[in-house]
């Protein structure tokens, strides 16, 4: 079992014709619930932030307006991910296994990663190339 997990989240979008990547945060979780929790919670945070309720008290009348139809449902995506206990069990075994997890959805301007990462995993893929060096 691995007791560390490092998390990431970034969005990606292109400007001036390169990829450029924009972190929206990262966690060391000291626990896989924790690490769960965080991925949970960033999934949801830009969900909101991509689609929040339209009568929010803070948007004035008309201010948001619906995308058409073929405009991929980022937001949707990540509230069903956050939603389905399926998926949330095969990320769990994953990381508990000492593998990465990468969740990416996009729409036309941008992609959004969460990734998440054992801490014991890393330490380990760093030793294994010392463990075979030549010194002759």
């Amino acid at each position: 079992m691995h007791d560390e997990f490092l998390c990431h989240v970034t969005a990606y979008g292109v400007c001036g014709g390169r990829r450029i990547g924009v972190p929206l945060g990262t966690y060391r979780a000291p626990t896989l619930a924790l690490a769960l929790w965080w991925l949970r919670d960033r999934a949801s945070w830009i969900a909101e932030r991509l689609d929040p309720q339209p009568d929010a008290e803070h948007f004035p009348p008309g201010a948001l307006v619906p995308v058409a139809g073929t405009v991929p449902d980022v937001p949707a995506v990540l509230r069903t991910w956050c939603g389905d206990v399926g998926q949330q069990e095969l990320v769990a075994d994953e990381l508990a296994a000492g593998r990465l997890v990468r969740l990416a959805v996009s729409d036309d301007t941008t992609e959004y990663e969460l990734l998440a990462e054992s801490v014991d995993a890393l330490r380990m893929q760093r030793t294994i190339p010392a463990l075979f060096v030549s010194i002759a």
